[in-house]
């Protein structure tokens, strides 16, 4: 008898194995090159006829900017959004925004663990490392994570779980108060429902073109917003570990603590200095009473955290509240959220360690726990490669377009962080400037941890130790 034939693979499976392979052994290129793959899927899609409410094409920048300010969920955009968009076009928005908020090494993990009920060693190694960047450098990982990667399938189940429950019941306070407003049902569910995702998301796009000006001051629908964009902005991972231990602290990790108590911090302080900053100021709230000014405060004190809604004209604020504003926005939110910035607990670690410098400690310790030296090493990376793309661009901006510093750094920072607020910059920017910001907004995205472990692919080993000599520091 002869041997029995083996049967050739076929070409689709080579081919998906193939794309299996890269995505394992370099998980932070597989990344970057899918979110490219994305932004010129939307591209084309926003070019089209039916994208656009004229029934035209619409121009190539208008079409890249919109498609990366979407995928990215940052909210800038070079054209009216509600309006120049067809009703097709803004299904584009709301898809784009939905895949790019819930990251998509998420999204493809969720998706295969719908299909298949189990995820494999892969498929953990890549979600993990969608939550948790750190992952994404090869070496030794040590489970001591804000999440570990056994907990990755019940991670996602909360991921998909919480978009649906958050953003449906936002959609569901929301939509009463627009019927209130007028609006007839039909389109206050669909503008109710496009809302909390823009809200969830940390976008900000509005599908009307009064946007928030017939809630400017209602209470009810502005702390609805904010505690959307909040539980979009504290991280998957937070949320993960209130639902099963909301009522026990004790049992919250490092990283749940250091995000919710930074987060609070900023929140508070950012709220008490636009109150004090723009108290007087006649184009924003000198004409509010009490009750008005400290709501309008936590909104723009939340909303510049990632939020990108906005009540009053940013270009109207004082100048020391738009360098207020800078420093939120550089911040962002928390870790694998779908807010931008460096992340607050990325600020915690830097103050942890100047607290340690300070008192002579030769360790980093919070509530009770050490801290090693490796994460500062990767705050002060993050921070220095956000520092510098913000520089870049501001400068690059600042030599094509003669516009005044603080406008532009706004925009600028705005585009890196995600954040979507605008001073006007970005509408009325040349094409030039704005291929610019939407670098920005990229690699904002990205994150500055994905970018430079793209780069590396992997971690050097030396096998020896130079003399050692201190520079002088201070």
């Amino acid at each position: 008898m002869g041997s029995k034939p083996v049967l050739r693979e076929s070409l689709p499976a080579r081919v998906l194995d193939a794309i299996g392979d890269f995505a394992f052994r370099t998980p932070a290129r597989f990344a970057i090159l899918v979110f490219a793959i994305l932004v010129a899927i939307f591209t084309l899609l926003f070019s089209t006829p039916i994208a656009t409410s004229t029934g035209e094409p619409a121009e190539f920048v208008d079409a890249l900017f919109t498609a990366v300010s979407v995928i990215c969920v940052t909210g800038l955009s070079t054209v009216d959004m509600a309006t120049y968009w067809s009703p097709i076009g803004h299904v584009f928005v709301f898809v784009g925004v939905e895949i790019g908020g819930i990251g998509v090494l998420t999204l493809a993990s969720i998706l295969g663990l719908i299909i298949s009920r189990r995820l494999g060693l892969r498929q953990k190694l890549l979600a993990a490392g969608d939550a948790n960047p750190m992952r994404f450098r090869k070496g030794p990982i040590s489970e001591n994570q804000g999440v570990r990667l056994s907990e990755t399938g019940s991670l996602l189940a909360t991921v998909a779980g919480s978009v649906l429950v958050i953003e449906g019941v936002v959609a569901a306070l929301l939509f009463p108060r627009m019927l209130l407003e007028g609006v007839d049902p039909w389109n206050a569910a669909w503008q109710s429902i496009y809302t909390s995702a823009m809200a969830f998301t940390n976008t900000g796009f509005l599908p009307t073109s009064e946007g928030l000006a017939p809630y400017a001051q209602d209470v009810w629908f502005l702390i609805v917003l904010m505690l959307a964009v909040t539980f979009g902005a504290i991280g998957f991972p937070v949320i993960y570990v209130l639902r099963k231990h909301l009522l026990r602290p004790r049992r919250w990790s490092l990283h749940v603590k250091l995000t919710l108590v930074t987060f609070g911090l900023l929140l508070l302080g950012g709220a008490i200095a636009y109150f004090l900053l723009e108290f007087d100021n006649p184009r924003t709230m000198a004409d509010m009473d009490a009750g008005q000014r400290i709501l309008q405060s936590f909104f723009i004190s939340s909303m510049s955290r990632s939020g990108g809604f906005a009540t009053l004209d940013m270009g109207e604020l004082d100048g020391s509240s738009l360098l207020v504003s800078d420093m939120l926005m550089f911040i962002g939110g928390g870790s694998a959220s779908t807010a931008g910035g460096i992340k607050v607990t990325t600020l915690a670690i830097l103050f942890i360690a100047a607290f340690a410098e300070a008192r002579g400690s030769e360790s980093m310790e919070a509530y009770d726990r050490r801290i090693p030296s490796d994460v500062l090493r990767l705050a002060v990376s993050v921070v220095l490669w956000g520092a510098t793309t913000v520089a870049g661009a501001s400068i690059a901006l600042m030599l094509i377009d003669n516009e005044p510093l603080d406008y532009v750094l706004f925009d600028v920072i705005s585009a890196f962080a995600t954040c979507g607020l605008t001073t006007g910059f970005t509408q009325s920017a040349g094409d030039a400037s704005q291929y610019v910001l939407a670098a920005t907004m990229f690699l904002g995205r990205l994150g500055t941890v994905t970018l430079a472990a793209a780069l590396a692919a992997s971690t050097r080993r030396q096998l020896f130790r130079r003399p050692e000599e201190r520079p002088i520091v201070g």
